[in-house]
């Protein structure tokens, strides 16, 4: 087993080949953290350790001297001497928000249980991991808390998670429910998070902890593009390839809190979980409620080997379903060819010379249904406009299918418009709050998910749209963050779990239609990334990365996404030039170098290709097809960052290092530049490999390539211009 307690001391070692995650019942019954890090041996007692007490002024204590302001707490109670973050707040019919949670028993098992009705990482065989759920109990208020970790057999994975359940007679209500907490005995950390807006998320920012407070958090009702629920805590002195870091990843789609506190003293405290804007949950006696998951993964390898395991697990035991372990199609979407103006014919159009060109699954985005001819209606109407399509989606796509190609339809099912027969018949249906003004954003409200009969609703249209046609991918978009959150059903002790019930309805809507259409490949999109989170990735294995599909653009965004999430995650196209976001002119070239890097598409009119263009569309095709299964089962390592200067590299390599495909992209021009030695990693130093890209071909060893480079002639690179990159063909020679 990879935990054990120890009797005695009251000890908890949760332990595999690469971390070990200690935990001690304090002498007041609370749980302390007594370390987090790298593999250490397993013994009896700890206690050697001590209790971390700081004798001065103006510390409370507890039960004959216990500092709690000081102790590394396991999931820190509020308002009894601990004046940090805590992880909870339970508020009383009395009014105290007191608590004192304390061990009562525990329970240690294989495997790992799902949580109800909320996304979470799994095993598919018992032996994969162990699990604990440590019991507290607080006897004022007669309330359990069942602290639940699993840890990973062969991955430097710690999950966790908290289960509040009522047992007493009286009404309690939980004003506050964080997920997991890590206290750390220094502050000699940076932090790493993802920032960003739409059509630029997941950009990398990265700060030296100081003492006091900094957060990331989401109140938008959704994970959002401004900061993804990710955070890390890397040494100052880690890179990439080099030095510990801890990476803290929650599996959620809703508001959330990511804080990292820091005291005088020098401890530092990491907590995530559901922010508690707008949140209260009451518990009468049998009531219980369940927080979301939070992913904790150690590195001592850099800030890319915590990537690669956040790959592996979330690729592997995340992801479910038909489309987990197959190859993604490449496909094309309409929406930047035709946007609102499109018929049935405009459409075959660019599906016919798609199918020529070798993509394999044709998407219809916006504007198929109600009267859909512009943004301000029809949302919510899931039936075909006829004016556009007089044979319908069904027939369409079986028109679409006859051409050899696989047929995909874009949703918006969280959405309506007033102007839509959906919102005429149901005006209550959408979230707000009444005698107050109803936000608009994009002229678009959000229906109210937290009401059963509304997700029902939704749901037989959309198993009707795709029971009758031949729909094989889904692209469900959400195109608006959540205002006046208020459900015109619910009691007005009921509204604080307006927020995080929607969100559960969304879930409940995903996994009824997984269940009834197993075989669709669902991509979710939120205006691009602004819901790219995991918590999407248990429902649909891929997310569109960003409505941004500019190349150069897309390095910071695609790098930036990488920290946590698998390549053949993200949806990556190439799109028409000038780009429709920035005007920016790049060559046909670099933008599919920079979206093979990804779950492969086109989103432009293959009919406005010169033939020039679409003779290179052709061999890209060919290209990802024999490549398609190193680029998205393969490890990806982050080389080169767009972050901190004008280049970026990555690299993709297969089963024993014997192939890779590498990356090397140059956005600005330089004059009388420097030698280019493109310095690679991740292959094996002892294969003896062939390396070819244009023209160029190199017998070089595994060593070679990583310490001395690739020589790359500066004056043919610099005919490249502006936005030019190299894919470089690596492969293991026999001898």
């Amino acid at each position: 087993m990879a935990i054990v307690y120890h009797e005695a001391a009251r000890t908890f070692h949760l332990y595999n080949g690469q971390i070990s995650y200690i935990i001690e019942v304090m002498p007041n019954g609370m749980l302390k953290n007594v370390y987090y890090g790298k593999r250490i041996h397993d013994r009896e007692d700890y206690s050697y350790q001590g209790n971390d007490g700081f004798l001065m002024h103006g510390v409370c204590s507890v039960d004959g001297g216990l500092a709690l302001q000081h102790q590394r707490q396991e999931y820190p109670a509020p308002g009894i001497g601990d004046f940090r973050e805590s992880a909870f707040l339970l508020r009383q019919e009395n009014g105290s928000h007191i608590s004192r949670f304390v061990y009562s028993y525990h329970t240690i098992y294989e495997g790992k249980r799902p949580l109800e009705h909320l996304p979470a990482t799994y095993v598919e065989e018992k032996r994969e991991a162990t699990s604990i759920d440590i019991v507290l109990y607080d006897n004022v208020t007669d309330t359990e808390l069942i602290l639940t970790y699993t840890i990973y057999e062969d991955l430097a994975v710690i999950t966790r998670s908290a289960r509040f359940l009522q047992k007493g007679e009286e009404k309690v209500v939980l004003e506050k429910a964080l997920s997991a907490c890590v206290d750390f005995p220094d502050k000699d950390f940076e932090m790493v998070h993802l920032s960003g807006a739409w059509g630029r998320e997941r950009q990398i920012k990265i700060r030296k902890l100081e003492e006091g407070t900094q957060s990331i958090d989401s109140i938008r009702g959704v994970s959002g593009a401004e900061h993804n629920p990710f955070v890390a805590l890397k040494r100052l002195s880690t890179t990439e390839f080099t030095g510990e870091v801890y990476g803290f990843s929650f599996v959620y789609s809703g508001n959330f809190l990511a804080k990292v506190e820091v005291t005088p003293h020098e401890i530092t405290r990491v907590i995530l979980g559901i922010n508690p804007y707008n949140f209260a949950w009451p518990l009468k006696k049998g009531d219980s409620f369940q927080t979301p998951e939070v992913v904790m993964v150690y590195s001592e390898e850099g800030l890319n080997g915590m990537s690669r395991i956040f790959h592996k697990l979330y690729a592997s035991r995340l992801v479910r379903g038909e489309w987990r372990d197959r190859e993604r199609p490449i496909l094309i979407n309409n929406w930047e060819a035709t946007y609102f103006d499109f018929d049935e014919e405009k459409i075959l159009s660019i599906a016919e010379k798609a199918k020529e060109a070798g993509i394999e699954l044709f998407v219809l985005d916006d504007g198929w249904y109600g009267e859909r001819n512009i943004d301000d209606r029809s949302l919510g109407d899931w039936y075909p406009n006829p004016k556009k399509l007089p044979h319908g989606v069904s027939g369409l796509s079986e028109k679409v299918e006859a051409l050899g190609l696989k047929f995909g339809i874009w949703i918006e099912p969280e959405m309506t418009n007033k102007n839509s027969d959906l919102y005429r018949a149901h005006p209550d249906w959408i979230i707000s709050t009444p005698d107050r003004y109803e936000s608009m954003c994009r002229t678009q409200h959000i229906l109210d998910y937290s009401r059963p009969e509304v997700v029902d609703y939704i749901f037989g249209l959309l198993d009707k749209l795709i029971t009758e046609s031949k729909i094989s991918y889904v692209k469900w978009d959400m195109n608006r963050y959540m205002s006046e959150a208020y459900s015109r059903t619910a009691t007005a002790d009921k509204q604080g779990m307006v927020m995080h019930k929607h969100i559960l309805g969304v879930y409940s809507l995903y996994e009824r239609l997984i269940r009834k259409h197993p075989k669709i490949l669902f991509e979710s999109c939120a205006s691009g990334g602004a819901r790219f989170d995991p918590g999407m990735l248990f429902y649909a294995p891929q997310t569109w990365c960003s409505d941004n599909t500019d190349a150069a653009e897309r390095l910071k965004i695609q790098y930036g996404t990488s920290l946590v999430y698998p390549l053949r995650s993200m949806g990556a196209h190439v799109s028409a030039s000038p780009n429709h976001q920035v005007n920016r002119v790049t060559s046909i070239e670099t933008r599919a170098n920079v979206a093979f890097f990804g779950a492969f598409g086109y989103e432009l009119d293959l009919n406005k290709l010169s033939e020039e263009e679409l003779k290179t569309v052709k061999e890209q095709i060919a290209f990802y097809k024999k490549n398609r299964r190193l680029f998205q089962f393969g490890e990806f390592l982050r080389i080169r960052s767009p972050f901190e200067g004008n280049v970026t590299s990555w690299i993709v390599t297969g089963p024993e290092k014997k192939e890779a495909i590498a990356a090397y992209y140059q956005v600005l021009n330089v004059a009388n530049g420097p030698w280019i030695k493109v310095k690679l990693a991740g292959l094996d130093p002892d294969l003896f490999y062939r390396v070819s890209y244009e023209d160029k071909v190199y017998e070089m060893y595994g060593t070679e390539i990583m310490q001395i480079g690739i020589p790359v002639d500066r004056k043919e690179f610099t005919k490249k211009g502006d936005f030019a990159s190299l894919l470089f063909l690596i492969t293991a020679k026999e001898s």
